[in-house]
C-alpha cells in the first residue's frame, strides 16, 4: 500500500540504538522536509511515525519490538494513521516482523532512503546531500564516515544488517562537515564501524589520516573526537595526526571486547593481548594525557575464569579511561552461534559488575590525576545554579561531565578554560580561569 504524499503531511521519527542510527534518521528528517513534510515532535496526531530500529543485541532487539507494539496499539487507538519501520532489526528479520507484526504498514532495511521517500510519493533531493536536521544539542554532532564492516568478528551481526564495508568519499565528507560548521557546530563525533578502516575499499589505502587533517581545516569546529577505532592494523599514523592537532582530542575510543589470547582467537578478532598492549603503551607514549575509551563482553561462550582473570589482569595493568561492559548476546548467523551460550546471565552479570567496581577505582584514580591542571570545556547546560560540560577527554552521553559553578554568564555550546579543582569516580570539579 503506497502512502499518497498529499494525505501524509505530519510525520515523527522515533529513533532507537546508536549514533549510527541517529544520523541515519537526520538525514531522513531533512530529505522529508525538503519533500514538504513537516516534523512532528509528538507521536499524537501524526499521520506516520517511522520507527528506526536496532538489531544488534538480544536487550536492543527487544526493546525496539517492544516500541514496535506499543506504536502499534497507538495506531489501533487512532492517535497515529499509519507506521513504517526501518533499521537493523529489520533488515535482519524483514520477513519475520511482517509475519509477526502485520499492522506496521511498510518495513524498511537499514539503507533504504529513497525507497522510504519513493513509498510517500516524494523524491530524493540529490542537491541535498549531506545535508541533515541534527537532532543532538546544537554544538556537537557525529560524523559517520563509512556503513558496513569487513571485520570477521564471531559475536558480531553487524555485516549481517549493515553490509561489507563502505567508506563514504571524502569529498562528500567535507561537504558534510562545511555544512555543520554552518550550524555552529562545535564538535564533530567521527563514527563508523571500523573507523580506522577508513579508505582501504574506495583508495587502497587506510586513510583515516588524511582524513582526519581534512577535517582539521574546516573553520568553525573545534574538537574532533575519534570513536569506534579497531585495535587490528591500527593505523600509527592517527598518532601523529593527533598528537600534532589543536582541534582533534587527544582521546580514542578503542572497543578490544577481550584481553585473553584464547578468547580473542575465537572472537575472530586478529590480535593478541600483546599486540593490545603494545599498541595502548604506544598511543600513551606518543600522546602523553590522552584519554582512552574501551568495550568489554563478558561471558562469550568459551570464556573460563581464567580467562576473565587475564582480562582482569590486562585492565588493572591499562587503566582505561573510560570503559563500557556489555554481556554476551548470542546472535543467530554469527560464527559463535555455534558455541551455544553455556554462560549463565547471572555469571555474566556478576562478572560485569566485578569489572565495573574495579573501573570506578582506575578512573578515580586516572581524574584525580588531573587535578590541578587546566582544561578547554564545552558548556553543554546549567543545572542548579552549576554548568555541566566535557573536556576534551570525555564523549557525550558515555563519559565523565565537568560541575563548574555558575559565577559568571557563558553560553551553551560556548568554550570555557577552568582549572579541574576536584573529582569523583565519574566526575569533575572545576572552576573558570579568567
Amino acid at each position: 500500500m503506497k502512502l499518497v504524499k498529499t494525505k501524509t503531511k505530519k510525520i515523527h521519527i522515533l529513533t532507537l540504538g546508536c549514533a549510527k542510527n541517529t544520523v541515519d534518521s537526520e538525514f531522513l528528517q531533512r530529505q522529508l522536509r525538503a519533500n514538504q513534510f513537516t516534523i512532528s515532535e509528538e507521536i499524537n496526531g501524526s499521520d506516520l511515525c517511522i520507527i528506526n530500529t536496532c538489531g544488534f543485541i538480544e536487550s536492543a532487539k527487544q526493546q525496539s519490538i517492544d516500541t514496535i507494539l506499543e506504536t502499534v496499539e497507538k495506531k489501533k487507538a487512532g492517535l497515529i494513521q499509519n507506521l513504517f519501520v526501518m533499521g537493523c532489526l529489520s533488515e535482519r528479520y524483514h520477513e519475520a516482523l511482517k509475519k509477526d507484526i502485520p499492522e506496521v504498514d511498510k518495513y524498511f532495511g537499514s539503507n533504504n532512503l529513497p525507497d522510504i521517500l519513493k513509498e510517500l510519493g516524494a523524491e530524493y533531493k540529490y542537491e541535498l546531500l549531506g545535508e541533515r536536521d541534527l537532532s543532538t544539542p546544537s554544538h556537537y554532532a557525529y560524523l559517520k564516515i563509512s556503513e558496513g564492516c569487513d571485520n570477521p568478528c564471531s559475536f558480531c551481526a553487524i555485516p549481517i544488517m549493515r553490509g561489507t564495508h563502505k567508506s563514504k568519499p571524502i569529498d562528500e565528507i567535507m561537504k558534510e562537515v562545511v555544512s555543520l560548521s554552518e550550524k555552529n557546530i562545535k564538535e564533530l563525533i567521527v563514527i563508523g564501524q571500523d573507523t580506522t578502516y577508513y579508505g582501504l575499499d574506495l583508495y587502497g589505502g587506510r586513510e583515516l589520516p588524511s582524513l582526519l587533517k581534512s577535517l582539521s581545516t574546516v573553520n568553525g569546529i573545534e574538537w574532533i573526537r575519534l570513536m569506534y577505532a579497531f585495535p587490528a592494523k591500527f593505523p600509527l599514523e592517527v598518532l601523529d595526526v593527533i598528537s600534532d592537532s589543536e582541534k582533534i582530542c587527544k582521546y580514542i575510543d578503542i572497543p578490544i571486547q577481550h584481553a585473553s589470547d584464547s578468547v580473542l582467537k575465537s572472537m575472530r578478532r586478529g590480535l593478541t593481548r600483546k599486540i593490545l598492549s603494545e599498541l595502548f603503551n604506544k598511543i600513551r607514549k606518543k600522546i602523553p594525557g590522552i584519554a582512552l575509551r574501551t568495550t568489554i563482553i563478558t561471558g562469550y561462550p568459551n570464556e573460563t575464569e581464567k580467562d576473565f582473570e587475564e582480562l582482569i589482569t590486562f585492565l588493572k595493568e591499562i587503566e582505561f579511561d573510560r570503559l563500557g561492559v556489555f554481556t554476551y548476546s548470542q546472535e543467530e548467523n554469527t560464527s559463535a552461534f555455534g558455541l551455544g551460550d553455556p554462560i549463565p546471565q547471572k555469571v555474566k552479570e556478576e562478572r560485569q559488575t566485578y569489572i565495573m567496581d574495579i573501573q570506578k577505582e582506575i578512573s578515580y584514580k586516572r581524574n584525580v590525576g588531573r587535578i590541578g591542571k587546566t582544561a578547554k570545556v564545552l558548556i553543554e547546560r546549567i543545572e542548579n545554579e552549576n554548568y555541566i560540560g566535557r573536556t576534551e577527554w570525555d564523549a557525550p552521553e558515555i563519559d565523565n561531565e565537568i560541575i563548574i559553578p555558575k559565577s559568571k554568564h557563558l553560553k551553551i555550546g560556548s568554550f570555557v578554560n577552568a582549572k579541574i579543582v576536584d573529582s569523583l569516580e565519574y566526575d569533575l570539579f572545576g572552576e573558570i580561569v579568567e
